[in-house]
């Protein structure tokens, strides 16, 4: 079962940027069940397994989670599921995707079929791993999945995000005895703006505002803010008028304050068709015979980083569970073998084709 792997690679800490660990324990693992995985210049483990000649099918989990360097990872049961922080996202669709490799008779093999662990999946990794896999490796491949989500879930509609950390600075001082434009007015100002700017409901995009931190002291007059800005929408076009938009406000806001302001694009994750209605079709034939029908969903996931290059791309859920992104998140341990029999005969079906 993918519980084998599973404690081993959720207790091995992979904060976006610091995956190096993981990404040792997985290509250790893999190495053990009598592969030879290689390793790419962003950080991804890649092992290509099938005949030599024509286009593979790319599956791929990412190695990362949102939790920050120093966060307790252990995992614990409580009342039948297993909890701890990125248990789910994304350590059981790599223990999904190790298992799937334990038990691959690769003598079956009739088309290419490359396996991959990629970095920076979560926040401002921006998709850095499934971008280089595809910018490098496009041309050979005919289709991209991503092991990543709830089982019975599969998302076919990528959602298009661009990223700014916003900075204000400005010369700040005393709040009694100096009279200077402070940075956290014009953050205030700014954040006043967007949340006033219209927003589309079909197709649908979204404003976020999601961190935002200055100051130094009481008593002192900013000298230094910033805020980080996430831009979403289904809809490629929708998302150019907004970013236009959102810099116009930012800049506006650091006009009436008096103080400079630095916009500093973080992150793009492509958006648009993902072609993936026989990739869907494949996966729904593969969750038929365990009565799991699949729905449909759109969201911002690797599968993103297929779109620019016209690549078949879904991304496929392989387990049950509950509070991602949080430090209680859980799965369903029985959950994780069904996830695997669906990965197993989706890829059959591929191979039939």
């Amino acid at each position: 079962m993918p519980l084998a792997f599973l404690t081993r690679i959720a207790q091995t800490p992979a904060p976006t940027f610091q995956e190096e660990e993981r990404a040792q324990l997985v290509e250790r693992l893999w190495h053990g069940l009598g592969h030879q995985p290689e390793r790419d210049a962003a950080g991804n483990v890649l092992l290509r397994l099938g005949p030599p000649q024509g286009k593979a099918l790319l599956l791929t989990a990412h190695l990362d989670t949102v939790f920050s360097e120093g966060t307790d990872v252990r995992v614990r049961e409580e009342s039948g599921r297993l909890v701890g922080p990125g248990i789910g996202d994304n350590s059981s669709s790599l223990a999904v995707l190790s298992a799937f490799l334990r038990d691959l008779d690769t003598q079956t093999l009739r088309r290419p079929l490359w396996l991959a662990a990629n970095v920076g999946e979560e926040g401002l990794g921006d998709l850095r791993g499934a971008k280089a896999l595809l910018s490098a490796h496009a041309k050979g491949l005919s289709a991209f999945v991503a092991v990543d989500g709830y089982l019975g879930v599969a998302v076919t509609k990528a959602v298009g995000v661009r990223r700014y950390r916003v900075v204000f600075t400005t010369q700040g001082g005393h709040s009694w005895g100096d009279q200077a434009p402070s940075a956290l007015h014009a953050l205030g100002l700014a954040i006043t703006a967007l949340y006033a700017l219209p927003l589309p409901h079909s197709p649908r995009t979204t404003l976020n505002v999601g961190v935002a931190s200055g100051g130094t002291s009481v008593n002192s007059i900013a000298g230094h803010a910033e805020l980080l800005l996430d831009l979403r929408s289904l809809d490629p076009g929708l998302l150019t008028d907004l970013d236009a938009k959102a810099q116009y406000a930012v800049q506006g806001a650091a006009r009436q304050a008096g103080v400079h302001v630095r916009l500093e694009k973080v992150g793009d994750r492509p958006g648009g068709d993902l072609r993936s209605d026989n990739l869907l079709r494949l996966a729904r034939q593969a969750a038929g015979p365990v009565g799991i029908d699949i729905k449909t969903a759109a969201s911002s996931t690797d599968a993103n980083a297929a779109a620019p290059h016209g690549v078949p791309s879904l991304a496929l859920g392989v387990y049950r569970g509950g509070n991602a992104h949080r430090e209680d998140e859980w799965v369903q341990p029985s959950s994780l073998n069904v996830g695997l029999g669906v990965l197993q005969r989706f890829v059959r079906g591929y191979m039939q084709e």
